[in-house]
């Protein structure tokens, strides 16, 4: 327990039922905890790469082996139905493996030559490698407290840095057992550490503290902001929110299109980073769409209940605080003339797979990000009034196209203001070895394993004249 003698109790989004307590920990443990991460950090650094890289892929296969243990925890504590939960386990240790593969990424060193440049005059070589950064803090977000932290924990301790782990209240519990396995896998005391508490009390703490050296958050645009102000200098990643659309182009494959679309709508009551939030399609295939939406979302998200039951294909939102805000947005919308044409019902914080027709761009929730099982549609007139109410939004994190022509496709994207574009598949950050990133409030650097890696290095110029 805390010194304090302080913990927070963690309900369960299913049923109300306590999952756990987590230690409310106060600055003087926090600076403890860090000074140790400090110490430690010069050990790790000294190990070799394959030795760390062997350690990391060890906490992989115990992922693997203690999955049973790790499943109900998660399903309870954050609500996601038993299937994805499962999955998003399995790919969190397929992400720590291969990023303990790219050994190459670390020790990689470019070499330059004076020569190269004109007129440099003097010989010069100069030998271009890559150090830790020190003590690198890692935010997650409570609707991938595992698969989230690994893309953030194990491209740090690869690169040679120590780790301060703070997970979402809400998801600590699954956090802490991710800690706890790196742990049992034989990374040296003082090298991972997990913090918890609430961050309203101890974010702004971690953020200015003098002894963190970088900064890896996935999480809410305003909080990402707020982090980006009061940390001043320190190098940061941030992955912040999203409002994906997709477009939907006369020619597409409307079967195809209503598919993907329904899954990244609704897989996981739409709280993902990545789900579509809004579908922007052409008005002369509304009709067709939306009947093809209607009949996919009653086929595959028509069974709201317990996740931890395998029928189960829709668990409920985190919280009622989130389900009256997503409610909110719904209210607004029907009160400026849109219509629910499927779902709309709502019971504590579970919800119906839900369809607004009629949106348009005055409302609240053709820009701000629901985080729910709620899909808005705006018809449009032609590609460039998709295009401009696209970029219009404050986000720019994924979107989606869909067409049978992929060069139209391309040239769309080309002028989509967002990172990650997906032709004929929902928004995703999957594969895991591909860039991930966001622009305008959704966030900054790149992500994936190779960048993510990159990231955790500062680089350092030794110059050799002759």
């Amino acid at each position: 327990m805390s010194s304090s003698g302080q913990t927070i109790k963690i309900n369960s989004p299913v049923d109300g039922s306590l999952v756990g307590e987590i230690q409310a920990m106060n600055k003087k443990e926090i600076d403890e905890m860090i000074g140790g991460a400090v110490q430690a950090q010069k050990l790790w650094a000294n190990y070799s790469v394959e030795d760390r890289a062997a350690i990391i892929k060890k906490a992989a296969d115990l992922i693997r082996e203690n999955i049973d243990e790790i499943l109900p925890i998660k399903i309870m504590e954050i609500g996601k139905t038993k299937k994805a939960a499962e999955s998003s386990i399995l790919r969190s240790a397929d992400i720590i493996s291969y990023t303990a593969d790219q050994i190459e990424v670390v020790t990689h060193l470019d070499v330059l030559y004076s020569k190269d440049f004109p007129r440099a005059g003097e010989s010069k070589t100069d030998l271009v490698s890559r150090e830790p950064w020190g003590v690198v803090l890692t935010i997650s977000p409570f609707n991938y407290p595992i698969n989230l932290a690994v893309t953030k924990i194990a491209p740090a301790l690869l690169t040679g840095n120590s780790v301060i782990v703070k997970g979402p209240t809400q998801g600590s519990i699954s956090t802490a057992m991710l800690v706890e396995v790196f742990n049992k896998a034989g990374v040296p005391t003082g090298v991972i550490n997990f913090v918890s508490g609430r961050g309203s009390e101890i974010g702004d703490y971690l953020i200015i503290h003098k002894d963190i050296n970088m900064i890896d958050f996935t999480g809410s645009s305003d909080v990402g902001r707020s982090i980006a102000t009061k940390a001043g200098y320190k190098p940061m990643l941030l992955e912040m929110g999203g409002k994906d659309a997709a477009l939907v182009i006369p020619d597409a494959d409307l079967d195809l299109a209503a598919t993907e679309i329904v899954d990244g709508a609704f897989s996981y009551a739409g709280q993902r980073c990545t789900a579509i939030k809004r579908i922007l399609v052409d008005k002369k295939i509304h009709d067709q769409l939306l009947e093809k939406i209607i009949a996919k979302t009653k086929e595959k998200y028509n069974l709201v209940g317990d996740p931890s039951k395998e029928e189960t294909q829709m668990g409920p939102v985190i919280s009622e605080k989130q389900a009256e805000y997503i409610q909110e947005l719904i209210f607004d919308a029907v009160e400026a003339g849109a219509k629910i044409v499927l779902g709309g019902a709502r019971k504590s914080n579970y919800f119906d797979a839900t369809i607004i027709d009629g949106v348009n761009t005055e409302m609240r929730i053709a820009w701000e990000e629901q985080f729910g099982p709620v899909l808005p549609i705006i018809s449009c007139d032609s590609i460039e009034q998709m295009i401009e109410i696209h970029n219009k939004s404050q986000y720019g994190l994924g979107g989606s196209i869909f067409t049978t022509d992929i060069e139209k496709a391309k040239e769309i994207a080309k002028r989509l203001e967002i990172g990650v574009i997906n032709i004929n598949k929902k928004s995703e950050r999957y594969p895991d070895n591909f860039p991930f990133l966001g622009v305008k409030d959704s966030g900054l650097g790149v992500q994936g394993i190779k960048w993510s890696i990159e990231a955790m290095m500062r680089i350092k110029s030794i110059v050799e004249n002759k």
